[in-house]
C-alpha cells in the first residue's frame, strides 16, 4: 500500500464539519499526512498534535473515529507502525467519548483489526508488542483471542509475552486462573512455575490475578516479593494504570473491601517495608501512602512500620511525606522527626514539616529557632491556620498552629527581612491570623511591612488587631499608597477594622470601584456590600449592584429590556448570585433576589456548574421562607449528586413544612456516598433529625461512619485522611443521638 492509496479518500471527507478537542477538525488531514513525512521532527510534531486533538487527555471525539483508518493503513504499510498502533490502542481504550454515538471510536478501531492483527506476527518486537496491546484494547475477544493465543505459544521476548498474557486476561478474565497455575506455580516460596517464565511475565500474571479478583494466597505474596523492585519490570509496558505495580496490587486488594484482602494488602506492605533493597522499600512506601489515603484501617496498621524506617537514611526521605499525611497517628515518630529536623538542609525542613502534622507542640520551638530556613515547615504550619479574605477562621477549620511567644517573635523578625517571597509572606500572615489577638504585638510589624506585603497585611490586620489599635491601623491604611491593590481587599480590611462606627466612605468607594470593574472581583465586592448596613448605605449601593448584574440577570428584574442571549460564564453566575444576596440584605425584600437566583439555577445545569449550583442553593436558603418560589427549581437539583446536598438544605430553609424529609435525607446520603458534598450532607441530616431517618438511611449513615474506605472531601486533596477523620467524627456524633445506634468507637 503506497501513500496515494493510504490517503486516497482523505480530502473527500467533510473534516470541517466534524469536531475534535479544539473545535473544527479541518487541521486533521494535514496532520495525518505529516505522519508519513520523511522529516522525523515533522512526523513527531504531527503525532503530538493528533494526540492533543483526537485523543485529548484520554477523551475521544466525533472526528476521532473518522481519523482511525489512516494510522491503521500507515502501520500496515510499515510507516511508524509501533507509534500508529499505540495511537489506535489509546483510542480504543478510551471511556470518555465526546460524540453523539457512544462506542463509535472503539468500533472504528475494531474495524481495522484485519490490518492490526497480522502485525502480532511482525519481526520487530516493538511492533508485535504494540499490535498485541492495541488489538486487545478493542475488546473484540472473538477476533483477537485466537491470534494472541497462537502468538503466546511461540513468543520468546519477555515484554511481548507479558503483553500477550495481559491482553488475553483482559479479553478473557477466566484466563487469569490458567496463567496463575502455569506461570506462577502452586507452591509458596518458589513454586513449580516460578523459574519457567521471565520476571515481566510473572508480574503480568500476578497483576492479572488481581484484576480477576482471584484469592491472594501465600503463593502470590511470595511471588510478588521475589520480583521487587517491580517498577523496572513494567517500564516498557503500555498500560499506564500499572506503572506502579506495588501500588496497583494494594489498590486492587483494598477495593475488594474484605477483611482477608485488607490483611493481605497490609501484610504485603509490611514485608515490602522490610525488603533489603532500597528501591523495593521505596515502592512499598508509595503503596503504603496510597493505602493510607483510601483505607481508615491502614493509617493505624502501617504507622509503626512506616515510622520505623525513619532511622534508615536510604528510606527516610520517602517516608517523610507519608508520615506527614498520617498526622497525629504517627505521634510515635516525633523523636525521630525531631532528631532529623535539627540537622541541616532540605531533609531537616521536610522532617520538621512532618513534625508539624504529627506533634505541633514539639515543632513550634524548632520552627521558631530557624524560621527563615524552614519554608516547608512554615507552609505546613500555615495550612493549619487558613484565613478567608477577611482573615476570619471558618468554623470547620482545624485548630491553628500552636502559639508561643518565641514563634511570634520569630515571625515579627522575619516580616522585617527583605528576602521573603510571595508564599513565605502569605504563610507568615496565616500564622498570625490563626493566633488572633494573641498576635497583637505584631501590629506595628505588619504596618511597617504594608508597602512590601500589602496583600498579606490587608488580610491579616483585621484578625490580629485589638480594639485599642484599630483607629491607628485604619489611619495607616488610609495614608498608605495602595495603588494596584484589589479595592475589595482594601474595603474589606477597613470595614472590619472600623466597623459600623467608622467612616464608611472609603469602604463604599472600594465596593463601587470593584463592582464597576467587572470580572471575579464583583463577587467579593457584592459580599462586602451585603455586610454594610444602614439606609444611606443601601441607597448609595443599590444602583451600583443592579448595574453590575449581567444582562441576563437584569432582564429578570425588569431593569433591562431583554437578555443579550449569550450564556453566562461561571464568574458571571457567581457574581449574579452574590449580588442577589446583597440586594436582599440591603433592602430586606426578596423581590429582586428570587428571580435572579432562579435564573442562575435554571442556567447552571449539569456537570460543569457544580459550585454555581451550590452557591445559588445557599443563597436561596439564606432567604428563608421568602425563597419559597425557588422550591421547584431546588427540587430539580436533588437528582444530581454534586448539587443534591446543598439543594436539600436550601429546601429545608425555604419550605420546611412542604418537604418530604425522607426524600431529602436520601439525596443527602447519596451526595456523601459519592464523595460529592459529604459535610453539607451531614448538615442536612442534622436538620432532618437523625431520629427521623428510616432504618435503611440510618444503616447507610452508619456505613459511612464505620466502613474502611475513606469518605473523600472535595477541597482537601493534600490531607484526605485528616478530612475523612473530621467527617467520621461528626458522623459518629450524629449517630450517638439516635437510640438505634449502639456504642460507637472512639474517633
Amino acid at each position: 500500500m503506497d501513500l496515494a492509496q493510504i490517503f486516497a479518500d482523505l480530502d473527500a471527507q467533510p473534516w470541517a464539519e466534524w469536531e475534535h478537542a479544539y473545535g473544527s477538525a479541518d487541521d486533521v488531514p494535514g496532520q495525518l499526512r505529516a505522519l508519513a513525512s520523511d522529516d522525523v521532527e515533522e512526523a513527531e510534531e504531527a503525532l503530538y498534535e493528533l494526540y492533543g486533538n483526537i485523543i485529548h487527555q484520554g477523551s475521544v471525539y466525533e472526528a476521532t473515529a473518522y481519523a482511525v483508518p489512516y494510522p491503521a493503513r500507515l502501520a500496515a504499510a510499515g510507516i511508524r507502525p509501533a507509534d500508529m498502533l499505540l495511537l489506535l490502542g489509546c483510542i480504543a481504550e478510551s471511556e470518555d467519548e465526546r460524540s453523539d454515538t457512544p462506542g463509535v471510536c472503539r468500533v472504528a478501531v475494531t474495524a481495522q483489526l484485519p490490518l492490526i492483527l497480522p502485525l502480532v506476527e511482525a519481526n520487530d518486537t516493538a511492533v508485535r508488542q504494540a499490535a498485541v496491546w492495541a488489538a486487545a484494547r478493542t475488546g473484540a475477544a472473538e477476533q483477537v483471542l485466537p491470534a494472541l493465543r497462537r502468538r503466546w505459544e511461540g513468543e520468546l521476548d519477555p515484554l511481548v509475552r507479558a503483553e500477550l498474557l495481559a491482553g488475553t486476561a483482559w479479553l478473557d478474565p477466566a484466563a487469569a486462573g490458567e496463567f496463575e497455575k502455569t506461570v506462577l506455580g502452586e507452591t509458596p516460596g518458589g513454586g513449580a512455575g516460578q523459574g519457567a517464565e521471565a520476571p515481566p511475565v510473572r508480574l503480568a500474571a500476578l497483576l492479572a490475578c488481581v484484576d480477576a479478583d482471584l484469592p491472594w494466597t501465600p503463593v502470590h505474596h511470595d511471588a510478588f516479593l521475589s520480583l521487587l523492585p517491580a517498577g523496572p519490570l513494567v517500564a516498557g509496558r503500555f498500560d499506564q494504570e500499572q506503572t506502579e505495580p506495588f501500588r496497583y496490587v494494594v489498590e486492587g486488594l483494598l477495593e475488594r473491601d474484605t477483611d482477608a484482602a485488607r490483611e493481605a494488602a497490609f501484610t504485603l506492605i509490611e514485608a515490602g517495608l522490610r525488603h533489603p533493597d532500597a528501591d523495593a522499600r521505596g515502592e512499598a512506601v508509595s503503596a503504603a501512602e496510597h493505602a493510607c489515603e483510601v483505607s481508615r484501617a491502614a493509617t493505624t496498621r502501617l504507622a509503626g512500620p512506616l515510622t520505623g524506617l525513619l532511622d534508615d537514611p536510604s528510606s527516610a526521605s520517602a517516608v517523610l511525606s507519608v508520615v506527614h499525611q498520617l498526622g497525629r497517628r504517627a505521634a510515635g515518630a516525633a523523636p525521630a522527626l525531631a532528631a532529623i529536623a535539627t540537622e541541616g538542609g532540605e531533609p531537616a525542613d521536610r522532617a520538621l514539616a512532618a513534625l508539624v502534622a504529627t506533634a505541633p507542640e514539639l515543632a513550634a520551638p524548632l520552627l521558631a529557632a530557624d524560621l527563615a530556613r524552614r519554608p516547608r515547615a512554615l507552609d505546613a504550619a500555615a495550612k493549619l491556620s487558613p484565613w478567608s479574605r477577611t482573615g476570619d477562621a471558618r468554623a470547620a477549620d482545624p485548630d491553628p498552629f500552636p502559639y508561643t511567644p518565641e514563634l511570634l517573635d520569630a515571625v515579627r523578625a522575619r516580616l522585617a527581612e527583605d528576602d521573603i517571597d510571595w508564599n513565605g509572606s502569605i504563610h507568615l500572615g496565616l500564622l498570625l491570623a490563626g493566633w488572633g489577638h494573641r498576635a497583637a504585638a505584631a501590629v506595628p510589624d505588619l504596618l511597617a511591612a504594608l508597602d512590601r506585603h500589602p496583600f498579606v497585611v490587608l488580610r491579616t490586620l483585621p484578625a490580629v488587631c485589638p480594639p485599642e489599635e484599630r483607629a491607628r491601623a485604619v489611619a495607616a491604611l488610609r495614608d498608605a499608597d495602595l495603588t494596584g491593590q484589589n479595592p475589595v481587599d482594601i474595603g474589606s480590611a477597613l470595614h472590619r477594622l472600623s466597623g459600623d462606627t467608622g467612616d464608611t466612605g472609603a469602604v463604599l468607594s472600594a465596593v463601587v470601584e470593584a463592582l464597576a470593574s467587572g470580572g471575579r472581583d464583583m463577587t467579593e465586592a457584592a459580599k462586602l456590600a451585603g455586610e454594610l448596613g444602614g439606609s444611606e448605605t443601601a441607597d448609595s449601593l443599590l444602583p451600583h449592584l443592579r448595574a453590575a448584574l449581567s444582562d441576563t440577570a437584569r432582564a429578570t428584574t425588569g431593569s433591562a429590556s431583554g437578555s443579550s442571549g449569550a450564556g453566562r460564564t461561571n464568574p458571571d453566575l457567581d457574581s449574579d448570585t452574590e449580588i442577589a444576596r446583597a440586594l436582599w440584605r440591603l433592602t430586606g425584600s426578596a423581590d429582586e433576589a428570587v428571580p435572579i437566583i432562579a435564573g442562575v439555577l435554571e442556567e447552571a445545569d449539569g456537570d460543569w456548574h457544580r459550585w454555581q449550583n451550590v452557591r445559588a442553593a445557599r443563597a436561596a436558603g439564606a432567604l428563608g421562607e421568602l425563597g419559597r418560589p425557588l422550591a421547584p427549581l431546588l427540587e430539580g437539583k436533588l437528582g444530581h449528586r454534586d448539587h443534591a446536598a446543598a439543594a436539600a438544605l436550601a429546601l429545608l430553609a425555604v419550605d420546611p413544612a412542604g418537604q418530604d424529609r425522607v426524600r431529602l435525607a436520601d439525596a443527602a446520603l447519596a451526595s456523601a456516598e459519592t464523595d460529592a458534598d459529604p459535610f453539607t450532607a451531614l448538615d442536612v441530616l442534622r436538620a432532618v433529625g437523625v431520629g427521623n431517618l428510616t432504618d435503611d438511611q440510618h444503616r447507610r449513615l452508619t456505613t459511612l461512619a464505620e466502613r474502611d474506605a475513606h469518605v473523600f472531601i472535595p477541597g482537601f486533596p493534600h490531607s484526605p485522611s485528616a478530612a475523612d477523620a473530621r467527617f467520621r467524627e461528626e458522623a459518629r456524633a450524629l449517630l450517638r443521638t439516635d437510640p438505634r445506634s449502639g456504642p460507637t468507637p472512639p474517633a
